[in-house]
């Protein structure tokens, strides 16, 4: 991360995360539609299903869960692999755009499986794959199946990656849909929604749109969340439009000059995330929503868990089972914040599974 000079005013770890809970509709919860929530929270992490439904059921009021059902139904939002080389829940519009943006990154993640490639012509990949999935929507196994009789030498799953790599490949429902199940069956983002893709966005315009959600925030910062590289000429060309700020350690930030940095002493009422939720993920350094003693607590190898925020920062861990929403601090809470997480937690209950009848327990999280 690049160092900046002392003259840039200091943004301590409080004053950061108020701004990033508030960019991420986390400090106050938005009234706005769901569609365009996904849009301003530029998608959501969905490696699994139902994680964007209790992301958005933290920050939204009024949300359902049919609500994004509704929309993933008229293909206002799809899923489709996009930043990071993980499932995303994106508006149909970031779809055809941010797709091509991050292209960068599908052709290197393509590159660790080119020895699984040898004489794969990738153009003539790419027709068939588009051919097939446009007839019907296929699953990765038919896909594979499919491409193995055009180059029988070859992995099979490389020749899965590489069709994902080279396409924009989305999730027909009913696959995402709150409350029913299917296999992931893929088509091309382009016949799904009925037109072309349209040209990569401007750098430009995605590093204000990353600001305005996740900032303030250093290039290092974006490059994580996009999972691309380089883009430190892009903010250069951008600084004269842009507030820049430097953190504790010197760091460089930038932001937009009317985005909103609330008080550091702002109240932040506890929230319950899911795994994988953005807020957690979008950023090289994520001390500003993970106390440094506690970095690693919310992954154990490749799993993430679902993550309580207390006081706008990482408190605890919670899950469903057995009829039961339990809680897990990583520490002691006070009566008065145990009071706060317990209402909370009946809140989302009521929101995302209402009459089901759970009880809210308090547990405690082992140390490692």
């Amino acid at each position: 991360m690049t160092k900046t000079t002392a003259a840039a005013p200091v943004l301590g770890t409080r004053a950061l995360n108020r701004a990033t809970l508030d960019r991420q509709l986390l400090l106050r919860r938005s009234p706005s539609p769901v569609t365009a929530a996904v849009e301003h929270l530029l998608g959501l992490q969905a490696q699994n299903v139902k994680p964007p439904y209790y992301a958005l059921a933290a920050r939204l009021d009024g949300f359902r869960p049919g609500q994004l059902s509704a929309a993933m139904e008229a293909r206002d939002v799809v899923r489709i692999v996009t930043l990071r080389s993980t499932i995303h829940t994106h508006t149909a519009d970031d779809a055809l755009t941010l797709r091509p943006l991050v292209q960068a990154a599908r052709d290197r993640e393509l590159v660790h499986f080119r020895k699984g490639l040898t004489g794969v012509d990738l153009d003539r990949l790419a027709t068939i794959s588009r051919e097939l999935v446009e007839a019907e929507p296929r699953t990765m196994k038919q896909l594979r199946e499919a491409l193995l009789a055009h180059w029988p030498d070859a992995d099979p799953f490389a020749l899965s990656v590489a069709a994902r790599c080279t396409l924009p490949l989305v999730q027909v429902t009913p696959r995402g849909v709150w409350g029913r199940s299917g296999q992931v069956a893929l088509t091309t983002a382009e016949h799904w929604l009925g037109r072309p893709a349209g040209p990569a966005p401007e750098p430009d315009a995605a590093v204000l749109r990353y600001l305005a959600a996740f900032g303030p925030a250093s290039v290092k910062d974006m490059q994580t969340w996009a999972g691309l590289t380089r883009l430190r000429e892009v903010f250069e060309r951008l600084r004269p439009a842009l507030t820049v700020f430097r953190d504790e350690n010197g760091v460089e930030l930038f932001d937009l000059p009317d985005a909103p940095r609330p008080d550091p002493d702002t109240p932040a009422p506890p929230r319950f995330l899911p795994e994988f939720d953005n807020l957690l993920l979008s950023h090289a350094d994520r001390s500003r929503v993970v106390p440094t003693d506690l970095k690693g607590r919310t992954w154990r190898g490749n799993q993430a868990y679902r993550t309580l925020l207390v006081d706008g920062f990482t408190a605890g861990l919670w899950k469903l089972e057995e009829g039961a929403l339990t809680v897990e601090p990583f520490g002691r809470l006070t009566k008065a914040r145990r009071d706060e997480v317990a209402a909370e937690g009946e809140r989302m209950l009521t929101v995302m599974h209402p009459g089901e009848g759970y009880e809210i327990r308090f547990g405690t999280v082992a140390r490692p």
